[in-house]
């Protein structure tokens, strides 16, 4: 995995501290549109505050922190919050509450820090027959086109009579974000959400939208609500079958994500520091999230793209991004400013935002050459796709434990197993 790239600053060289400081606040903002995007969408879709913002950015920050620990420091992997788990957690939290939705996130880093230790025993071939372009390409998919109407709710779009400044609003947010993915430069062109929400919140204070009251009531320095087990509390089963398996796809996410850092920073990460130990500082830091209240984490394709365009892959850099993002998520003022965004913004782009999610799935299938000719393949994705977009559930109820798999976590499962067990197409 030798590339011809050189980089400015390796993974273990430490820049002076001002340029230090300067690199760091450029990984932060391209990892925080992306993060404090999860719980906004999350609450929202939700109709209630199921995520906290300021404990999203601590937990992304103390996640890349045990990340860095547990490879050694020689990945150089921002950890931010997973779009993976959107419609899960909303699921999971209409299921079992907040305490189902954490337990769920908690046993997400168990599973990660699972796979881990039967990687370190066993090898990592395994993954590759469990989870195949042809389940992970329309997981992705689903993934995506699963939170196509919150998008269209939260501008208005399916209304009797659709609020103009609304319209107005989300698509200025809309195609500030479009333009700037497709024509942007240097740093721009890795931060279009962040932008866009940035462009439609000014139209939103021209156009007079926008309630400014949490931010005047918000303190300037802020304790984040944390909601921590047994203090806040029980654990709850309720939401884990909706919300673990979308791990299996994150893994193939995780596994994707480093091989295309390495192929920048010419260094093989499944190799060293192995993929045993990139795994297991995602667990633990997915876990640390959901332990605090937070999201689950994953590596962020922000940050690659950052290390892609600078030529920095310094683990000193994303380690202050880390300690930055922490110190951000005490900041009441500016989680106030968040907090004041109004939805029609965040419809204008999540447009985008999903459609990309769900193109990525797409972009798996094509740039593996998954074969649409043979009859298995077609009989995996059809299924997949309509179990996941059609609102599939499957409850168990008994005296004590009632749980439910659905949406993209049955879909999950199905795929897997109909893959797995399906006899190949004869010639």
């Amino acid at each position: 995995m030798k590339g011809n790239n050189k980089m400015l600053l390796d993974v273990n060289d430490k820049p002076p501290v001002l340029k230090w400081i300067l690199l760091s606040l450029q990984h932060v903002f391209a990892m925080f549109g992306a993060t404090i995007l999860v719980p906004i969408l999350v609450n929202s879709t939700a109709g209630s505050n199921v995520l906290s913002i300021p404990v999203a950015l601590v937990s992304s920050g103390i996640g890349t922190l045990i990340y860095i620990v547990c490879t050694r420091g020689k990945s150089p992997v921002y950890l931010g919050s997973s779009f993976a788990f959107i419609t899960p957690m909303v699921v999971g939290f209409t299921l079992a509450g907040k305490s189902g939705v954490f337990s769920g996130i908690m046993a997400v880093g168990l599973v990660y820090v699972l796979v881990a230790l039967i990687i370190k025993l066993v090898g990592k071939s395994w993954i590759n027959r469990l989870l195949p372009p042809i389940v992970v390409g329309p997981m992705i998919m689903i993934i995506g086109l699963s939170l196509a109407p919150t998008a269209v709710s939260e501008i208005g779009l399916n209304e009797a009579v659709i609020p103009w400044k609304n319209v107005v609003v989300a698509l200025v947010a809309f195609l500030t974000t479009a333009i700037i993915a497709i024509r942007g430069k240097g740093f721009f062109k890795v931060i279009p959400f962040l932008i866009g929400m940035v462009a439609g919140y000014i139209a939103s204070m021209i156009l007079g939208v926008v309630d400014y009251s949490s931010i005047t009531s918000a303190k300037f320095i802020s304790i984040p609500e944390f909601y921590i087990p047994f203090l806040h509390y029980k654990l709850n089963a309720g939401a884990l079958l909706t919300i673990v398996p979308i791990a299996l796809v994150t893994l193939a996410e995780h596994i994707g994500d480093h091989k295309v850092l390495g192929s920048i920073i010419n260094k093989d990460l499944i190799e060293d520091p192995g993929l045993d130990r990139t795994l297991m500082g995602d667990g633990l830091a997915t876990f640390a999230a959901g332990f605090i209240g937070g999201p689950a984490n994953t590596t962020y394709g922000e940050n690659t793209s950052v290390v892609g365009m600078t030529k920095v892959a310094s683990v000193w850099v994303t380690g202050l991004a880390a300690v930055i993002a922490i110190i951000f998520g005490f900041l009441g003022k500016l989680t106030g400013v968040i907090s004041s965004i109004p939805t029609p913004v965040l419809g204008g782009v999540a447009v985008l935002l999903y459609g990309f999610i769900s193109v990525n799935g797409l972009k798996i299938l094509i740039q593996n050459q998954v074969d649409f000719g043979n009859t298995k393949n077609v009989v995996v994705a059809s299924t997949m796709l309509v179990l996941g977009l059609g609102g599939a559930a499957i409850s168990i109820i008994t005296k004590n434990v009632s749980v439910s798999i659905s949406g993209m976590s049955l879909a999950a499962i199905i795929g897997i197993l109909l893959n797995l067990l399906i006899p190949e197409e004869k010639n």
